[in-house]
């Protein structure tokens, strides 16, 4: 593998520590640079991460340095603007999940990779999951029948409660920086499956609330109720959970079986059985042990990025995303397209 020059755009998504360890275990990478604007934030990334080389503006990070590759882990709006700017300069990109805070974004990020022949990878951190990655590939393969219902639940206590830092929460916590609250930050890994499976759906519902928390937030509970020709799919998001799930997540029924994972393992019952039976997972290639490996497999190869990280797939969960939060605003049903 040839030499690769990283540089990272921004350190506000909490995500982007777990990320840098990630690029750091690749040989043939070398993190030279980070931006920030939290001076905190660039400090660590010197102390922890031995990078010499910091700056307050990724803009001019992106114009100094000589760059291959660039992780992005800035507020949600912020993510077109950084993927336009690295596309345009040939830089290929990671970007943390959601793609954006809204549609407009994400269909920019999209045309920008086109135009450039860059790779474009959004990192949803389950979709590294080997119970996930075969739980997908079944229901693609029919094991159960035509699916009639896809669900998935991301659910915690809130940014805050569970420890998230100060500069992740308080964009998170912010509706234009994040797109919404729990709407956004958690109802996007359910969207996202659901674009994986079966694409662009006919009509969208959705519904957000503060329930509970008595700070200001855009909302801190949500489900959308997502509808295609021959299924629906339900994404639900909640901040105010401080307990593990209690229920298969997630599961998917289909006219065959269920498919569904439980305590960490993948279960499925059919017809022909008396019980649920484990599943064990499929082998998984080491490339699709993460998205820093994932998008260099991509690169080295000239494979298109699949899956749930596909810009496709999750610009069409942001479709998902957008059409949910105006349902949620107006009491609207919303038939796609947009």
């Amino acid at each position: 593998m040839r030499k690769y020059r990283l540089g990272v755009a921004s350190l506000v998504h909490d995500h982007v520590w777990g990320e840098l360890r990630h690029w750091q275990a690749i040989e043939g990478v070398e993190i030279v640079a980070a931006a920030d604007v939290n001076a905190p934030l660039r400090e660590r990334m010197k102390s922890e991460y031995g990078v010499a080389r910091t700056y307050s503006s990724w803009k001019e990070m992106i114009e100094q340095e000589d760059l291959d590759l660039l992780q992005a882990a800035a507020e949600n709006n912020a993510g077109a603007e950084i993927v336009e700017a690295a596309a345009s300069r040939g830089i290929h990109i990671v970007s943390e999940k959601p793609m954006a805070a809204r549609l407009i974004q994400a269909d920019r990020m999209l045309s920008a990779a086109n135009q450039h022949g860059v790779q474009l990878l959004i990192n949803w951190p389950n979709a590294w999951s080997p119970e996930i990655l075969t739980m997908l590939r079944m229901i693609r393969e029919g094991a159960i029948g035509q699916p009639v219902y896809f669900k998935y639940r991301a659910a915690h206590n809130g940014p805050m409660e569970i420890g998230c830092s100060k500069y992740f929460y308080e964009w998170l916590y912010d509706g234009e920086k994040n797109g919404a609250g729990a709407l956004m930050d958690y109802c996007c890994y359910s969207a996202a499956m659901n674009a994986c499976l079966f694409g662009r759906p006919r009509r969208v519902q959705g519904m957000r609330a503060v329930f509970a928390k008595d700070y200001p937030l855009p909302d801190d509970n949500a489900i959308i109720v997502i509808q295609y020709d021959q299924s629906f799919g339900v994404a639900e998001a909640s901040w105010t959970q401080p307990v593990s799930y209690p229920s298969p997540n997630p599961i998917c029924n289909g006219m065959e079986g269920c498919l569904y994972l439980w305590h960490g393992g993948l279960w499925i019952q059919t017809p022909a059985d008396k019980d649920a039976r484990p599943v064990t997972p499929d082998p998984r290639p080491t490339y699709l042990s993460n998205g820093p490996r994932y998008l260099l497999h991509c690169i080295e190869t000239g494979a298109a990025i699949e899956g749930m990280c596909s810009p496709v797939v999750s610009r069409n969960a942001q479709e998902i995303l957008e059409a949910g939060l105006i349902s949620a605003d107006t009491g609207q049903t919303i038939t796609l397209p947009l």
